[in-house]
């Protein structure tokens, strides 16, 4: 299986149309947003455009509009019948999920998404809010004197903010992560 992660978005529809794009070209289905769609519309916009799966954290950029969708501290699905919300999960703080018997964490911020890794609960945890693309092990706690390791990834920016747009591919077959220079793309 194939998941994308992406991370902020700041309503860059244009960029993100090429993210999905290439989605629907390699037929990956689900994807993991670590937050700062920063607006309903590009939730929408999102939704209307992928048919597959989407697990999405909040970021520091997300509207009151969102927001008010949201019920319950951690994990929730859009509040409104809208059927186009029927394939998002919506997670406030931070998200997990399971992909092929791995368990994942994803967010927002960088401090948290390490304080996640090190509980030693995930295989991998994402994150964005920096914009820089960035991977690496972190040691998590012992577990029967056994020292296990957690892999960090943010995927960039999907807004050409900073650093030059990117998004991740994760191949949960093999663990691979490739990154997806979005200006590369048609």
């Amino acid at each position: 299986m194939r998941v994308i992660i992406i991370s902020d978005v700041h309503n860059n529809t244009t960029n993100l149309k090429k993210v999905l794009d290439h989605c629907a070209d390699k037929k990956i289905k689900e994807m993991i947003c670590c937050g700062d769609l920063a607006s309903q519309e590009t939730l929408d916009f999102l939704c209307d455009n992928f048919s597959g799966e989407i697990y999405y954290t909040f970021g520091n950029m997300e509207s009151g509009q969102i927001l008010g969708n949201v019920h319950g501290r951690r994990t929730a699905s859009p509040g409104t019948s809208d059927a186009r919300y029927k394939n998002v999960k919506i997670f406030k703080d931070y998200g997990e999920a399971n992909f092929d018997d791995k368990k994942v964490a994803f967010v927002h911020y960088p401090d948290k998404a390490r304080e996640l890794c090190k509980s030693g609960e995930y295989e991998f945890v994402f994150h964005g809010h920096t914009h820089k693309p960035w991977v690496a092990p972190v040691k998590t706690s012992a577990d029967q004197g056994l020292i296990r390791k957690c892999t960090l990834l943010n995927p960039g920016n999907v807004a050409n903010e900073i650093y030059p747009p990117t998004f991740a591919v994760w191949d949960t077959e093999n663990d691979n992560f490739e990154l997806i220079r979005i200006n590369d793309l048609r």
